[in-house]
């Protein structure tokens, strides 16, 4: 297929405007444009259809209380879903009218992971009425005319289309006749002048320009369709995938030009300087973002793009990655200190793309990554049942309420933030969070290269398929995080190549037991375990060895993490429930509310100013056979740290805990701190200063 003048023009462009070449060379024979193979590249790491993999143990409860949480309940009264315009109502909180397809997206995946008759009847009714009234010029969603239409909202609504196909072949037909529709209506509307995902004068439907940042998002169902239901439709669909980053690159939104060393942001306030959109800058983008470059990459087979891939996740984990393993991004990023926020929607997506992004490279930190952001900074953010959230958590926020002084800590997020209720800040949120625990337990089994089965996200699971004529089942039964024993029974008709990833921070004394034999883990470079099962049934076991593990920040602070799990001051709490306020800080609207939704106060009653010694730490274990439910709960995890700490004068600014003290002052005797999990504690110190202090009884 020969270039576009446009693609020329832009490649041109963006050459001249970034003063270097971009990770691939347009005018290259094996530019996406030049392949004359349309073939696209395959994962390290193949994900199994929607459904395949079924929840166990803490997890299966985890989704449970999802499913009669928020994410369960939002079809039935929250405006922005119930009441949106894409199912006839009048409600959108932007011009984006994005708020049910994520929703969707979320749910879908949640629906069939939990086979829930009820959540699938939410999600059929929905897709129904939206293929229902898909418009004569093929368009999906409410919008009726091109001032109004944008392509954005449509790529959550098509990636919640591709996840039901997978899980109900009942209705592939429909849903792929649907998407093949609307494809050739975009791919209309992106030649003439990149129509839809694009602002122009006149037109209002994404003035900010988050759909160029997000163009990529329409890659996922798109190279589904390609590759499993073309219709003879293979140079539309692939035409429509090179139009959309095109357009992304004319509106400057190329994040090739952005996962760049040097022109990466380390450090950013504002008044901003950088050669570049500040919407790269915005928490959310970066992490859609990271899947930019694989987007490219699986149709160019360029590389550089894969190379420049693992070169983002580095300058990321480097400059604003938080302790808890999302972006530090309240909504933009700024610095790494803990007085900053992290916004809800920022974990959900870095929950999929770190998944997404190990099934490509490989790297065994990806998934490791994975897991600190799902144990870590998902939970954190969500109230113990599921009814509530917050829009951005902090690393230390020893109050959750609204703030009596204006947060001039954070870039763009108002008073409410640390709130956890229905619509603390904006309501993307509350629409968007309900995708990542679903999807974290649809990428924990992958197909590998050699026709084997890899256990790579630890949670308790089974999954049923076939491999080729080999039927196999595997059930994972395991507390891990919160126990470091992984239990498989597995069977199969044949014989079986099975892998359990083994985490970066095991100690290599950690052990694999196949049968009743055990020997030390000897994983590959990838973290892969590898073992040899015969037909039949088989038990294997591994047993994962590790010690707390601490990790150093600036100005002599510091954090504690044992396993995947970050830790932080256990602080007792007076929780109280008030109202649900608005994103516009009015009153919620009554419809749009039930008895379980509320903003909730949360209040200290024990010391939170403390400094640590990070030489005196004790992991204690409580022996239990069954977690509790909810786990993610203060004190329900049965592994805790015992750490020797003084309370410290600690100043406040923005009616919040100030930046960890320079210079601690002491203010009392040493003692021996209760830490717990990070996701468990709603009230967070984690990020503390060190100090070296007399020894202490961490006995009690």
């Amino acid at each position: 297929m020969a270039i576009s003048a446009i693609a020329k023009a832009i490649t041109a462009s963006l050459l001249l405007t970034a003063g270097q070449a971009l990770p691939h060379d347009s005018s290259r024979a094996d530019s996406i444009h030049y392949r004359d193979s349309h073939d696209l590249v395959q994962p390290v790491y193949q994900s199994l259809p929607l459904g395949a993999i079924k929840p166990r143990g803490w997890f299966k409860d985890q989704l449970q209380l999802e499913a009669s949480g928020l994410a369960g309940n939002l079809y039935d009264f929250y405006r922005f879903v119930h009441d949106s315009m894409w199912v006839g109502g009048s409600s959108e909180y932007s011009v984006l009218h994005e708020s049910s397809p994520y929703w969707f997206n979320g749910v879908v995946s949640l629906a069939f992971g939990l086979d829930d008759s009820r959540l699938q009847g939410q999600v059929y009714d929905y897709m129904d009425y939206v293929l229902d009234h898909q418009q004569s010029d093929g368009w999906l969603g409410p919008e009726t005319t091109p001032q109004s239409r944008g392509l954005w909202a449509r790529c959550y609504f098509l990636l919640g289309l591709m996840q039901y196909a997978q899980a109900d072949p009942s209705k592939t037909d429909r849903i792929v006749d649907s998407m093949h529709k609307y494809v050739q209506l975009a791919h209309s509307m992106l030649q003439d002048n990149f129509t839809g995902l694009i602002q122009k004068e006149g037109q209002d439907f994404d003035a900010s320009g988050f759909g160029p940042m997000r163009a990529h998002e329409m890659h996922i169902p798109l190279q589904w369709l390609y590759e499993e239901h073309p219709r003879n439709n293979s140079r539309i669909i692939w035409e429509t995938m090179e139009l959309m980053i095109e357009g992304s690159a004319q509106a400057n939104s190329d994040w090739r030009k952005f996962w760049v060393r040097g022109v990466y942001p380390e450090v950013t306030y504002t008044p901003r300087n950088e050669p570049y959109d500040d919407l790269f800058n915005h928490g959310v983008n970066m992490a859609e973002g990271l899947r930019y470059p694989l987007a490219i990459y699986r149709m160019s087979h360029d590389e550089a793009l894969r190379t420049q891939t693992r070169t983002a996740v580095d300058l990321l984990a480097q400059y604003h990655r938080s302790l808890a393993g999302t972006i530090i991004g309240d909504e933009f990023v700024t610095d790494l200190n803990p007085i900053r926020g992290a916004e809800l929607c920022t974990a959900a997506e870095m929950t999929f793309s770190m998944a997404y992004i190990h099934q490509y490279l490989g790297d065994n930190d990806l998934a490791d990554w994975a897991e600190q952001v799902a144990f870590n900074a998902v939970p954190g953010s969500i109230f113990p049942d599921w009814w509530s959230h917050q829009y951005v958590q902090q690393e230390n926020q020893p109050w959750s309420r609204n703030l009596s002084e204006s947060p001039g800590m954070w870039s763009n997020v108002g008073s409410q933030g640390n709130v956890f209720g229905l619509e603390p800040n904006y309501p993307c949120c509350t629409v968007n969070h309900p995708q990542a625990y679903p999807k974290f337990l649809a990428n924990s089994f992958t197909l590998t290269e050699d026709g084997g089965i890899a256990h790579v996200l630890l949670i308790p699971g089974s999954v049923s398929t076939s491999l080729g004529d080999n039927k196999v089942t595997i059930q994972a039964d395991t507390n891990y995080p919160f126990g470091m024993n992984l239990k498989y029974t597995v069977t199969s008709s044949a014989d079986l190549t099975f892998y359990v990833r083994i985490p970066g921070w095991a100690d290599p004394s950690s052990t694999v037991s196949i049968g009743g034999k055990s020997s030390k883990i000897s994983p590959s470079d990838k973290g892969l375990q590898k073992i040899e099962l015969g037909k039949g049934i088989s038990s294997v076991s591994i047993n994962l060895d590790t010690e707390p593990r601490v990790v150093t920040r600036a100005n002599n602070t510091a954090a504690i993490y044992y396993g995947p799990l970050l830790y932080s001051l256990y602080i007792d709490a007076d929780v109280s429930e008030v109202s649900p306020i608005s994103y516009t800080g009015d009153a919620m609207p009554l419809a749009s509310t039930t008895a379980h939704t509320h903003d909730h106060v949360i209040e200290p009653k024990s010391v939170w100013n403390v400094a640590i010694d990070t030489s005196q730490i004790k992991a204690v274990h409580a022996d239990v056979s069954t977690l509790s439910n909810p786990i993610w709960d203060l004190g329900a995890p049965p592994v805790e740290l015992r750490v020797a700490a003084v309370e410290i004068d600690w100043p406040l600014e923005y009616d919040t805990a100030a930046d960890p003290p320079l210079e601690p002052k002491a203010t009392g005797r040493p003692f021996s701190a209760r830490f717990v999990p990070f996701g468990s504690a709603k009230l967070h110190m984690a990020h503390l200063p060190v100090v070296d202090l007399a020894k202490v009884d961490l006995s009690s």
